[in-house]
């Protein structure tokens, strides 16, 4: 996959934007990347959208910008010449995407059949965008075309909002989603900027959805781990579960056999997608330690901590 789209993957959710007003573009982009979601796909449906593209680029230079509803070459150069790093367009054009492929700037064609998977794949894509996706057939139709099309990845657009955003995410062939709920025009237009904001980062509250899974104790050995256990098993009428190096009560417990990391022990936050988790906390600035990464079978993170403490206690990230 590309590195572009490799990037949107990290991020999950494309805000698809529409801009009237040139000046409205940098106030949008610092909404958007303080929101968390450093990246739009701005619509060229309007006289304002190649300069909005050029002014989000350079004022928030960390921001994944492309240009949408791209109809044709002389809009692909327009778009390329303002800074736009991908290309989206409703519709699948050989002619278009052939373009894109020339100048090296990866482009998503909108496709809704089997035919267009097959003319897609013919050009040599392997990402395409599933438009208008919930009038389209929705999440139904992308797993049933993903079927025969083994290779063949997804972003769909059109429809998607905070309700079904998780059930398209959760499919492994989707790489990210469009949509404009976050960004409706109306408040782009008045200039609320503040309430963007606070829709973009509920958006990305939604997507990850943190939650507390467990709370660890350090305990000095395993005759403390266990008396440990035994009170807030017989406290909470709480289940026990004996491992090889801690001791689980119920769920919300985690008593180590020996200290682990953190003075006092860890917390442990689940989130629906772990890789998008660290790509946005790592925006914030944290860092993640690596060595303790944990993965499945099949090479998939299920867990990591985070570098250093808060209050005498390490947190990691679990995979829900």
């Amino acid at each position: 996959m590309n590195a572009v789209l490799e990037k949107l993957n990290k991020i999950g959710i494309v805000p698809v934007v529409v801009i009237n007003n040139v000046e409205d573009a940098a106030p949008l982009a610092k909404a958007l990347c303080a929101g968390g979601l450093p990246c739009a796909e701005v619509t060229f449906r309007t006289a304002a959208a190649k300069e909005a593209i050029k002014i989000m680029t350079e004022t928030c230079p960390e921001m994944v910008v492309g240009a949408g509803t791209v109809l044709n070459a002389e809009q692909v150069d327009a778009a390329v010449e303002a800074g736009a790093t991908f290309i989206v367009s409703p519709g699948l054009n050989p002619k278009t995407v052939k373009y894109c492929q020339e100048k090296g700037v990866p482009i998503t064609p909108g496709t809704s059949s089997p035919t267009d998977i097959e003319q897609a794949i013919e050009l040599g894509l392997d990402v395409v965008k599933f438009f208008p996706a919930e009038q389209s057939g929705g999440l139904a139709k992308i797993k049933a075309m993903a079927a025969p099309y083994v290779n063949m990845k997804f972003m769909p657009t059109g429809g998607i909002n905070a309700k079904n955003i998780n059930e398209y995410l959760a499919f492994p062939k989707i790489i990210a989603c469009g949509g404009s709920w976050m960004v409706p025009a109306k408040l782009v237009d008045e200039k609320k900027f503040d309430e963007i904001e606070k829709l973009t980062r509920e958006a990305v509250q939604t997507m990850l959805g943190f939650e507390i899974k467990h709370i660890g104790i350090n305990a000095a050995d395993e005759t403390e781990a266990n008396a440990t256990a035994d009170v807030l098993a017989n406290m909470f009428s709480f289940a026990k579960k004996d491992g090889n190096s801690s001791i689980f009560v119920d769920t919300a417990f985690e008593i180590m056999k020996a200290p682990y990391l953190g003075k006092n022990g860890h917390i442990a936050i689940g989130t629906n997608y772990i890789h998008r988790a660290i790509a946005y906390m790592e925006n914030l600035g944290v860092e993640f330690d690596e060595a303790t990464a944990k993965r499945d079978a099949k090479g998939n993170l299920k867990a990591i901590y985070i570098k250093g403490e808060v209050a005498g206690y390490a947190i990691h990230l679990v995979q829900k």
